[in-house]
């Protein structure tokens, strides 16, 4: 009976066997990592809070392939950093909301666009791409030699899932980023070729591409209000040359370093086959900046980076480590309140905001409260901006041309004290107003320098050091007569946010400056790609900025580096983000 079916049972037989090769064939060649990462609960807590708890789980808990096995070593070159607050979603769609998960992830993941040491927008996912003439379509095409850090190639599915959830409606990470992205239409020309369409021309459009994609096939299937608790927020999978090696959590409550190793994915790249020495990064968590000042100076850590200007200070304390400082993307500005009240128009005339501007040295004062922690500015532009005209000329102090320009200045007579236009000799006051300033011991000193200095013009000026809370409420509602703002810049210089009369009320234009010529300046390099037409349009709104004395500009915060002396290779140059201090970390050694 057997042998009118030998020779079926001889080809089921082989094809057994060819099947038990193949299969431990690929286990051999693609193991199961037994990732580092404990299951277990970790309540999240931080600026942003989560609805609900997330359960660290292995990588198979996500729908993808295991990561490539990671052996243990434990001297291998290592770079461990301080750094404070707590893990809370290492996701690079909410990492706006978290410095610590922005750090962390902008190792693990890529954009289609990166920001170069001068602060322009080169490839990195994207080959390259082609602007319509018309400046609303930009057609980019992929690299095709990318790979997630699970073996999964990388291609345009990956770019329209991760625009799908930043346009979402229900997208809960930084407002402003989904309402941006919900202008944008994404569209899938081709495998490795993706076409972005805009409501209108946005000339910076390119820097928004810097944010991280999400690896469509580990998500498939989550909708974007599952995106907050889900898994992968704790078990990341990027493009990018770190992979995550483990969360360390002793007591399985909160997340006390976060280690990170060199993809071996990456390492297939033309880019990572030569190149990043530094195997392994080690973010080591902290409750205060003391705690972690202390670990850099008794050698626990490797390196901390400032986290705004107050702290630089301690970041230049510490005798083993070389400091590396540059410009913190930001501006210090004095800002005056067009809108002050229905009756009174003292900031809106020209002589009065130019006879403010001539009364006041502002050098001087930065220089003697804001030591180690700015230098004084003369644009409303990062001084290292490619946008910065390095040859303004800044109108010079003339405290006896300041005060003749107010007692001639065309301000009502419920403005201006009527006995002190009649009698310039008396000593009457003209006006009086007040600084508001977040409580800050430099900034108050600041400003009281300027009140003192304006004193000098017979105007009564009055400094209101309030809360970060109630300052924040303040200055959104436009509940102030001038203030002093810190205006973020990114790696795009475009101050449009600020300055363009159409972003008041609801923009950032929380003074309500009311200028044709610099709105009109703005819109033309906001809509033009052509970076040499915008450097000469931002020549001119800083010229005119100065000239039309909108606004005083008074420093320029400084970031800082603190890096042990046996890393060698570091530089810090342009940053638009302080993520950006780990652009050249490829060149890191270790001594």
């Amino acid at each position: 009976m057997w042998q009118q079916y030998r020779w079926q049972m001889i080809a089921f037989s082989t094809a057994l066997v060819l099947f038990a090769i193949a299969f431990f064939s690929r286990m051999t060649t693609q193991p199961v990592v037994n990732n580092p990462v404990a299951t277990s609960t970790l309540v999240l807590t931080n600026a942003t809070a989560i609805p609900e708890q997330i359960t660290l789980a292995t990588a198979e808990t996500v729908n993808t392939p295991p990561l490539p096995t990671l052996q243990v070593q434990d001297d291998m070159p290592t770079f461990r950093e301080a750094i404070v607050g707590r893990v809370q979603r290492l996701n690079p769609l909410y990492a706006d909301l978290n410095t610590v998960d922005a750090n962390i992830t902008s190792l693990i993941f890529e954009g289609l666009i990166r920001i170069n040491e001068y602060g322009e927008p080169v490839p990195s996912l994207a080959k390259s791409w082609v602007i319509s003439s018309d400046s609303l379509e930009y057609v980019l095409t992929l690299r095709e030699d990318i790979q997630w850090q699970d073996g999964i190639p990388f291609n345009a599915d990956d770019v329209l899932y991760t625009m799908s959830l930043l346009s979402d409606p229900s997208f809960d990470g930084l407002a402003e980023l989904g309402a941006f992205w919900r202008t944008v239409e994404t569209e899938k020309l081709a495998p490795h070729i993706v076409r972005f369409r805009l409501a209108q021309p946005l000339a910076s459009f390119l820097t928004s591409l810097t944010i991280g994609l999400l690896p469509e096939h580990a998500l498939r299937g989550t909708t974007v209000a599952e995106l907050a608790t889900h898994p992968f927020n704790l078990t990341p999978i990027g493009t990018g040359a770190y992979q995550l090696e483990a969360l360390r959590s002793p007591d399985t409550s909160t997340i006390t370093a976060v280690d990170l190793r060199v993809s071996p994915i990456f390492r297939q790249r033309p880019e990572g086959q030569n190149s990043y020495a530094i195997e392994r990064l080690s973010f080591v968590l902290f409750n205060t900046v003391d705690d972690a000042i202390s670990a850099l100076n008794t050698g626990l850590v490797d390196g901390y980076a400032s986290r705004n200007r107050t702290e630089r200070e301690a970041v230049l304390s510490s005798d083993n480590a070389t400091v590396f400082t540059t410009f913190a993307p930001s501006v210090g500005v004095l800002i005056y309140n067009w809108n002050e009240s229905e009756n009174i128009r003292f900031f809106t005339e020209l002589r009065a905001r130019v006879a403010l501007q001539k009364g006041l040295n502002r050098i001087a004062p930065v220089e003697a409260h804001l030591i180690n922690q700015a230098i004084s500015a003369d644009s409303p532009i990062m001084q290292n901006s490619w946008a910065y005209a390095s040859n303004l000329v800044y109108p010079a102090t003339d405290s006896t041309e300041a005060l003749t320009l107010l007692l001639s200045a065309n301000i009502s007579t419920s403005t201006i004290n009527a006995e002190a236009t009649q009698d310039p000799d008396q000593v009457a006051e003209i006006y009086a107003f007040s600084i508001l300033v977040v409580d800050d011991p430099s900034l108050v000193s600041l400003a009281n320098e300027i009140a003192a200095q304006w004193a000098q013009l017979r105007l009564a000026v009055t400094v209101e050091a309030v809360s970060s809370e109630e300052y924040n409420s303040r200055i959104a509602e436009g509940l102030f007569q001038t203030a002093i703002v810190e205006l973020s810049q990114g790696a795009d210089p475009d101050p449009f946010p600020y300055w363009h009369v159409g972003q008041s009320p609801d923009g950032k234009n929380w003074g309500s400056m009311a200028d044709d010529r610099l709105s009109e300046l703005l819109e033309r390099a906001r809509r033009d790609p052509n970076g040499l037409n915008r450097i000469i349009l931002y020549r001119s709104f800083q010229e005119s900025f100065l000239e039309r004395a909108v606004a005083i500009p008074l420093y320029y915060p400084l970031f800082s580096y603190a890096v042990n002396t046996r890393i060698q290779g570091v530089q810090v140059g342009f940053i638009g983000a302080t993520t950006e201090r780990f652009r050249n970390i490829a060149q890191w050694s270790t001594n």
